[in-house]
């Protein structure tokens, strides 16, 4: 535990004067909201208002959410559900009366400046979503063109590893051939645009499929515990597998003929801290190890061996335990923290006190291990209502989503 202690102690004392300099990037961190017992919007406001977080997530535009934080400072990227993708797609007026209920009642008071369309959509196989996937986000650009937004919000989607052909080595690796087109177009979208390509990467599930030919210390960002591999191709040595995944990303959008202009950011990432028993890895000391190596390499401001200049933007999965999460028991136990701001394990640090509601599952709620002030987290939020409007009833599954991932 002592060890446990060392690792994330110090990585919070490294983020909190990194995260002050522009130059560096938030450490992100998504707060789902599958629960019986989570905090509502005005709790969380509260908490995050005395962490100085700056920056938040969410999968929907929950007036709740929005409104409890208006004023606050944090910037808001705010999520367009899978369901009203055809419905963007089909009818464009449908998009712009999104804006108009979501984002317009709510600025300048509260900063919205990015909308996520869709979650992993390309990584399906339903064909009325891969269709409708670009021609809706055109239809919310065009939104938020009529109302003079695009200065201020950018639209994108994230993806799963599953849009890759391969992985290793990352300078091999190329998008699937049955989605480049649909993947070709929306990466001369978000090159036009300037919106970032967002990855969801989790070397967790590379350990997990495979613990005994999968080095721990490589998934775990521990470059003293292994020797790390080399990409014959290029000359680039990596000491971590997120890095090698990330940088494969990049190789696949080269490919495709847009790397230039394009930043990549890891929307999701993260460690479980209990499992199954056949879920390898799936334990305290793993989860401190991963989250609290990776927080301070994204607080030093560190690139990928490909791209050492440009500082990795990172969201870690999660910041609580949600106990109505369906699927094995590592769904339920990615979160820093539980729902009363305990720490889910041991992080070394003392986390602020957010008790003094009663569950209800609802609300969104947010907590985290530093006490200090300076610069804060970056905070996400799990899905929303049936309408993509009102309060959060939905989830994203981790298992669910990474099962058809192409790992390391």
């Amino acid at each position: 535990m002592a060890l446990i202690r060392l690792i994330l102690a110090a990585a919070f004392a490294v983020l909190t004067p990194a995260l002050a300099s522009a130059s560096v990037p938030a450490l992100g961190i998504n707060y789902g909201e599958v629960a019986d017992n989570l905090p509502p919007p005005q709790a969380a406001a509260s908490l995050l208002r005395a962490l100085n977080a700056t920056k938040v997530k969410l999968y929907d535009a929950d007036a709740r959410v929005l409104t409890a934080f208006a004023g606050s400072g944090a910037d808001f990227t705010i999520g367009v559900p899978d369901r009203l993708v055809p419905r963007f797609a089909a009818d464009p007026s449908a998009a712009a009366a999104w804006v108009r209920s979501n984002i317009l009642p709510h600025i300048p008071a509260t900063s919205i400046t990015a909308v996520t369309v869709g979650n992993e959509v390309l990584s399906g196989e339903d064909a009325t979503m891969l269709r409708s996937l670009l021609p809706a986000m055109e239809a919310l650009h065009a939104a938020l063109a009529a109302c003079n937004l695009t200065s201020r919000v950018s639209v994108t989607t994230p993806h799963s590893l599953a849009v890759l052909s391969s992985s290793f080595p990352p300078s091999s690796a190329a998008f699937r051939r049955e989605i480049l087109p649909y993947m070709s177009p929306l990466l001369g979208f978000l090159a036009k645009t300037g919106a970032p390509f967002l990855v969801n990467a989790y070397p967790y599930f590379a350990y997990k499929a495979d613990p005994t030919g999968v080095d721990l210390g490589y998934v775990l960002f521990e470059p003293s515990a292994t020797a790390g591999v080399e990409d014959e191709a290029t000359g680039l040595h990596y000491n971590n597998m997120l890095h090698a995944q990330v940088d494969a990303v990049r190789a696949a959008i080269c490919k495709a003929n847009y790397g230039k202009g394009l930043e990549i950011r890891v929307s999701e990432t993260g460690w479980p801290s209990e499992g199954d028993d056949d879920e390898a890895g799936a334990m305290p000391e793993n989860a401190a190890r991963y989250n609290g190596n990776l927080m301070r390499m994204v607080a030093e401001g560190k690139g990928t061996p490909a791209a050492p200049g440009e500082p990795l933007v990172v969201y870690v999965f999660a910041l609580f335990n949600e106990d109505q999460k369906p699927g094995p028991a590592s769904e339920r136990h990615y979160g820093l923290f539980k729902p009363d701001g305990s720490p889910a394990y041991d992080v070394g640090v003392k986390s602020p006190a957010i008790g003094g509601w009663k569950g209800s599952g609802g609300g969104g709620g947010g907590g985290n291990g530093t006490s200090s002030g300076g610069a804060g987290l970056v905070v996400a939020q799990g899905p929303g209502g049936a309408d993509g409007v009102g309060p959060g009833t939905g989830y994203y599954t981790v298992s669910a989503a990474a099962g058809n991932k192409v790992i390391n």
